[in-house]
């Protein structure tokens, strides 16, 4: 056992000493041209014992014998300039003070050519184990698509960390500048076009795509060419979701629908934001749904006071509360399990917590099931909205932010027309409170739980068919990381009373984002996974609108948020109308007295 652990450290030690003896008598031969007078090494040899044990002690002394020479970089070639020069320090002034009469040339001589035999004895260790490995084990060959800071970074961490197993055999880039040239030591072989042909000529077995800002359209065309190659394709998530700006081969994942989707990055003011978010004490409600989860998630980059995340389901609670303590350990975080329909259990929070900045995440989203139970929609959607923004109202809350939907358009559904009474409910209370009242309104959200990408993949998991209501059906998307950073940047513009509408760009096509889902998973639409159309539900439809053409919008300082030209709400007529309200019980009955309130509600066959 002694001798397995300790063989390459005893032959190294062996080797050098042997080496130092050499490098004495070798100097002495190129100073004098290997004419050398016998008498200049009766002067060195007495002084061989000290030079070989003050360069093994000073080569011990810098761990020359402790370090893993088959990964040796930069830091070990200045372990051994420093251990040879601090040795040649003592050596030769030691000779010149006891006029050892051997030629000062000589120590420099030294110095030089043991640099360069270490040195390259140990290069040679490294060699050795490259090729070994190489010959053992060859290595998955990458093309990188990106020559750029997150291409050159992925490499760099393949070179140092994942030698033994990977190896960029190139990069691709569009940039025709960059073609012949290297980076990290590594060419830039072509463009996306050649992609095909390289990825054969170099037997490439994996591609990563290292472009986190380009478009979701820049990385669809990326994605069909990589398939043209048979290659395993990786992808690093767009700069939203590489939050601290670090990119690593732990960051690759397989392509997803997202980035197929990706947009621009959000460009946030982040003075603003923390402005009035840093120092706070913050309370999300719905803290475990998925909007909910990434809005604090999104809070605690700017350091607030504290954090309490209010819900009502516990699992989902303390799975952000635990995710969000280890990340986060400076900041006080405290789970709070409660309905916001319980009036009483939220001023006692609120009395307790004493919030300063509110996220009204809580609500009933799921459009089918409110159909069925339209009182249960009213309930947490209307009235309680209305508990917890009265709430904040009390406790002279400075901003209250509700998370609104583009369902509350024109809506055809209970949950679109609860969501625009909620809004209203919030408008009306910043009419009269020293509270910033607002809400911001969005479409979908690509992976929010019960939406339609998580049934997708349930669907294809299970052979399919994937299930869609309509051929021509069409959403608007955004991702959750996009939509809570929105909402924040919301935060800091309201004065009070807005319903703030984010771009979300241009709607996608239900059956599109369907087929390359099933194309993402591995498969061919039509021919390995089957989709099937059903009928439009009750309370949907084929289009969601962000506006209604008579509300239009006024733009902010931020070029992704307007704002709503929404009618000024008679906040006596609707406190009127949801006392009326709060007592009914029975759906065809609630459907009718919510149609009183929101008159572009009109409920579908």
């Amino acid at each position: 056992m002694f001798l397995r652990r300790y063989w390459i450290p005893i032959l190294l030690f062996v080797h050098d000493a042997i080496l130092v003896c050499a490098v004495s008598f070798i100097s002495l031969f190129i100073r004098f041209e290997g004419d050398v007078d016998p008498s200049y090494y009766k002067l060195l040899i007495p002084f061989l014992p000290f030079i070989l044990g003050v360069r093994l002690v000073t080569f011990y002394l810098f761990r020359l014998y402790h370090r893993m020479w088959r990964y040796a970089s930069i830091h070990e070639m200045l372990a051994i300039i420093g251990a040879v020069s601090a040795s040649s320090a003592v050596i030769t002034g030691t000779m010149i003070y006891t006029k050892s009469g051997i030629p000062r040339s000589i120590h420099l001589l030294s110095w030089l050519m043991l640099i360069a035999f270490v040195g390259f004895s140990r290069l040679g260790l490294r060699i050795y184990y490259y090729f070994r490995i190489r010959l053992m084990n060859p290595s998955v060959k990458i093309l990188i698509i990106g020559a750029g800071d997150a291409g050159a970074m992925l490499a760099k961490e393949i070179r140092n960390r994942w030698s033994d197993t990977r190896q960029v055999v190139g990069f691709i880039d569009d940039d025709a500048t960059k073609w012949g040239q290297r980076l990290m030591g590594i060419p830039v072989l072509g463009g996306r076009e050649e992609m095909v042909h390289l990825a054969a000529a170099h037997k490439v077995a994996e591609i990563m795509i290292a472009v986190p800002s380009v478009s979701g359209a820049i990385v669809r065309t990326l994605v069909n060419k990589c398939r043209e190659t048979g290659c395993a394709v990786k992808i690093l998530p767009g700069l939203s979701d590489l939050i601290d700006g670090r990119v690593s081969l732990q960051s690759l994942r397989n392509v997803d629908l997202e980035d197929l989707l990706r947009r621009d990055p959000v460009k946030l003011d982040m003075d603003a934001i923390s402005s009035y978010l840093k120092g706070k004490r913050v309370l999300v409600t719905g803290a475990g749904g998925s909007i909910g989860a990434e809005i604090c998630r999104q809070i605690a980059r700017f350091e607030p006071e504290a954090l309490y995340l209010l819900g009502k389901g516990e699992n989902s609670i303390y799975d952000i509360d635990q995710e969000l303590r280890q990340h986060h350990p400076r900041i006080v975080v405290e789970p709070i399990i409660a309905d916001v329909r319980d009036s009483e259990r939220i001023r006692q929070i609120f009395s307790a917590c004493a919030p300063q900045v509110i996220f009204h995440a809580a609500a009933h989203k799921h459009l089918p099931l409110m159909e069925l139970q339209p009182v249960e929609s009213v309930r947490n959607n209307i009235f309680g909205t209305k508990v917890v923004a009265e709430a904040a109202d009390m406790s002279g809350v400075e901003t209250f932010i509700m998370i609104s939907t583009d369902k509350a358009v024109n809506p055809t559904s209970v949950m679109g027309a609860t969501k625009r009474v909620a809004e209203m409910v919030v408008q009306c209370l910043s009419q009269r409170s020293k509270t910033r009242f607002a809400a911001v309104r969005f479409g979908n959200v690509l992976g929010s739980r019960g939406s339609v990408v998580p049934l997708f993949k349930k669907q294809i998991a299970t052979g399919g068919p994937l299930t869609i209501t309509d051929p021509e059906m069409k959403r608007y998307f955004m991702t959750i990381p996009e939509a809570s950073q929105l909402v924040l940047q919301a935060g800091a513009i309201a004065k009070g009373g807005e319903v703030f509408v984010l771009d979300m760009g241009d709607p996608v096509r239900i059956l599109d984002m369907a087929e390359d889902l099933i194309r993402l998973s591995g498969y061919e639409p039509y021919r390995d996974i089957e989709i099937a159309f059903t009928n439009v539900r009750r309370g949907e439809k084929l289009f969601e609108e962000l506006l209604t053409a008579e509300e239009g919008t006024r733009a902010t300082q931020h070029e992704k948020i307007f704002t709503a030209n929404l009618r000024q709400v008679d906040s006596a007529q609707l406190s009127s109308q949801l006392t009326e309200l709060a007592p009914i019980l029975e759906g065809e009955q609630i459907k009718a007295r919510i149609a009183s309130l929101v008159p572009t509600y009109k409920p579908s066959e």
